[in-house]
C-alpha cells in the first residue's frame, strides 16, 4: 500500500482497529460454510466451476484452523478460486498478497508512517496497519500468492501466525488475536517455476496441500460456455472442441503452457473479432487469428503455435 499524507488518512488519534476499518473497510455479508452452497455461489457469483473435492478439503482445513496450500501449474485457477472461497467463507472480501523476495513483516503487518511518527513518535497513532494484520482484525481471509517466491525469513514469520492465530507487534507491545473462524489463509504455489525458494518442512507440516491440475476437456468446455454466457451462440461447438484440443497439445509441447484463462480469453477474442466484422458467428479464420495473438507468449513458441492451430483448425 502506497504511503499517503496524514490529511488523506485523517486518522489522528484513532486506534489500530479503527484505522483498519477506515482504510480497508468493514462491509460484510453472510458467510458460506457448506460445500454445496459454496459450489453454487462460486458458479453463480464468480463464474467458477470448482471440483467439490477441492471445496470440501478446503472447508475441512478451515474448520480445523489449518491453512491450505493450492499447488499446481499456472493457469489452473488457484488464485481465482482461492480468493473466491476465502471471500465466501469469511463474508468479507479476501486480501491478496503477491509474494516476492523483498516481502517482510513491515509490508504485510504494518509500519510507522514517517510524517505521523515525526509528529507523535513511534506509537499506535503513527502505526499504519498492512493487509495481513487488517485481515486478522476484520476476521477476513488472506490469499498469499506464489509463496515459493518469498524468502525463508518471511515463511518463518508466518509460522507463529499460523500456529497461534495471532500477530505480535513488539513496537506497540500489543498482541492481536483472531476472534473468529473467518481469518483463514490459502497459499498458492507452482513448484515447477524457476527462480524460487523451497518450502521448509516446518512450513509444509502446517498446511493442507491440495494439488491442482488442468481440468478434463468436458469441464473446460463447460467453463467456456459459462464465461461467454449468451455469446456462446457465436462460437460453434465443434470449433470450441478444437480449441480445447489445441490448448491441451500446447500444454504438452510449448514453453508457455496455456491455462484456463488463456482459453477463455481466446474464446472471447474470437467472438469479438466476429462481432467487429459484422458476422453472425465466429469462423475458423477469426478463431485462428485470435489464437495466434492469445496463445503465443514466447518467440520460441511461434512456429509450434502456428503448426498446432493449422492442425486442428485447418487454416493454411
Amino acid at each position: 500500500m502506497k504511503d499517503r499524507s496524514i490529511a488523506e488518512y485523517n486518522l489522528e488519534g484513532e486506534d489500530i482497529e479503527e484505522k483498519v476499518k477506515a482504510i480497508y473497510g468493514s462491509v460484510r455479508f453472510k458467510p458460506v460454510r457448506t460445500v454445496h452452497e459454496m459450489a453454487y455461489r462460486l458458479r453463480k457469483d464468480y463464474k467458477l466451476i470448482v471440483d467439490e473435492r477441492i471445496i470440501s478439503l478446503t472447508i475441512a482445513a478451515f474448520l480445523n484452523n489449518r491453512p491450505v496450500l493450492y499447488e499446481g501449474p499456472p493457469g489452473t485457477g488457484k488464485t481465482e478460486i482461492g480468493y473466491a472461497i476465502l471471500t465466501l467463507w469469511s463474508g468479507h472480501s479476501a486480501f491478496i498478497l503477491p509474494c516476492s523476495e523483498n516481502y517482510d513483516e513491515y509490508r504485510v503487518i504494518g509500519d510507522f508512517h514517517p510524517l505521523m511518527a515525526m509528529k507523535y513518535g513511534f506509537n499506535e497513532k503513527s502505526f499504519m496497519p498492512r493487509p495481513l494484520l487488517a485481515a486478522l482484525i476484520l476476521d477476513a481471509g488472506v490469499l498469499i500468492d506464489e509463496i515459493r517466491r518469498s524468502s525463508e525469513e518471511f515463511q518463518n514469520m508466518l509460522l507463529d501466525i499460523i500456529d497461534k492465530r495471532r500477530i505480535i507487534v513488539p513496537e506497540l507491545k500489543r498482541v492481536f488475536t483472531a476472534r473468529g473462524s473467518g481469518f483463514q489463509i490459502i497459499f498458492t504455489s507452482n513448484p515447477e517455476d524457476i527462480a524460487q525458494n523451497e518450502l521448509s518442512d516446518a512450513f509444509l507440516r502446517r498446511v493442507i496441500r491440495i494439488k491442482f491440475t488442468y481440468p478434463p476437456p468436458e469441464r473446460e468446455y463447460e467453463i467456456v460456455k459459462l464465461r461467454l454466457n449468451s455469446d456462446i451462440n457465436l462460437l460453434p461447438s465443434d470449433i470450441i472442441s478444437k480449441m480445447i484440443d489445441v490448448v491441451n497439445e500446447l500444454r504438452k509441447k510449448a514453453i508457455h503452457k496455456p491455462g484456463i484463462a488463456d482459453l477463455v480469453l481466446w474464446s472471447t477474442l474470437s467472438v469479438n473479432l466476429a462481432k467487429a466484422k459484422g458476422l453472425k458467428k465466429a469462423t475458423r479464420k477469426e478463431v485462428y487469428e485470435a489464437g495466434l495473438h492469445t496463445l503465443c507468449k514466447r518467440v520460441e513458441d511461434e512456429v509450434l503455435v502456428e503448426e498446432i492451430l493449422n492442425k486442428y483448425l485447418g487454416v493454411t
